[in-house]
């Protein structure tokens, strides 16, 4: 078994608007805009190596200036890209948020459509090397028969992020198509575990998912902080107080936390505070991923 771990799913080039004052609707607001790099397995991926650790990314870049950026960058933050490919006459994936003066997401709008090169023909051709991974981490940009064909096919912890409330879905769907009908890891915030479960509290919501065949499950609460359950340890965390200048892409950094810890051999749900502490962290930088994340304490 080799030390890295493999990350599969979206790398996105990021537009981030900050409001300055409070909201004028139909209107132009005044604000500071950013131009970034995204996509959540992207932004786990680099919180990984930014942790220490060798991250194998896959993913398919657009042949266009933005694929190139994206592509570039994930070189420059040390992710390795030898299963990854550019799709020919494709735009690279883009996201577009509007956050409020606090940093925190207004609405946001994903093209993601290149991801679905990502098939599951596409997933088998790599196995050999994705089958020595120690742990896999996917998000749901993928398309649901990918998302299954990594249930099927992957025998180490598989974690998935379930994106947003329109994807997540795809999970579920994935788990009762899959042969195994269990999935090791799934993190999700409030609207998406609400949705996908189809209950009214988050408890409700948590025990639906592990009967649903997940083994551990996290649901980020935003201020209220993460509820963690696999059945039979049910436990809420306080979150980790802290400025928001920016809420992109917190979400993507508990998980690298959470993959973190397991890396580190800590039993559910201790992983959950290596996740909220690089949560916080990067919620005090305007970009995705704090530049200086290797100086926390995680």
């Amino acid at each position: 078994m080799k030390d890295f771990i493999t990350v599969i799913g979206g790398a996105n080039i990021d537009i981030s608007a900050t409001m300055s004052g409070v909201a004028i609707a139909s209107d132009s607001n005044p604000g500071h805009v950013t131009l970034g790099h995204g996509g959540v397995a992207r932004n786990v991926a680099h919180n990984l190596c930014s942790l220490g650790h060798e991250v194998r990314f896959v993913t398919v870049f657009g042949n266009d200036n933005f694929g190139k950026l994206s592509h570039d960058h994930c070189q420059q933050v040390g992710l390795e890209l030898s299963m990854c490919v550019q799709v020919p006459d494709s735009r690279n994936g883009l996201y577009l948020c509007v956050n409020n003066r606090y940093g925190e997401l207004v609405v946001a709008v994903a093209e993601t459509d290149i991801i679905n090169n990502i098939t599951p023909e596409f997933l088998l051709s790599r196995m050999p090397i994705i089958g020595n991974s120690k742990i896999v981490v996917a998000d749901t940009n993928l398309p649901t028969k990918s998302l299954k064909f990594l249930i099927d096919n992957c025998t180490m912890p598989l974690v998935i992020d379930a994106v947003s409330t329109a994807k997540a879905a795809r999970i579920i769907t994935a788990l009762e198509q899959s042969e195994k009908h269990r999935l090791h890891t799934l993190k999700l915030n409030r609207q998406e575990a609400l949705a996908v479960s189809d209950c009214e509290t988050i408890p409700d919501a948590a025990q639906a998912l592990v009967e649903k065949g997940v083994e551990n499950v996290y649901i980020t609460l935003g201020a209220e902080g993460v509820y963690c359950s696999n059945g039979t340890i049910k436990e809420q965390f306080p979150t980790v107080a802290t400025e928001v200048v920016n809420a992109t892409g917190a979400g993507d950094a508990f998980v690298a936390g959470v993959v973190h810890g397991m890396i580190l051999g800590e039993a559910f749900p201790l992983p959950a505070h290596r996740g909220q502490r690089v949560a916080a962290a990067t919620l005090l930088s305007q970009y995705t991923v704090h530049p200086d994340l290797a100086n926390f304490k995680i």
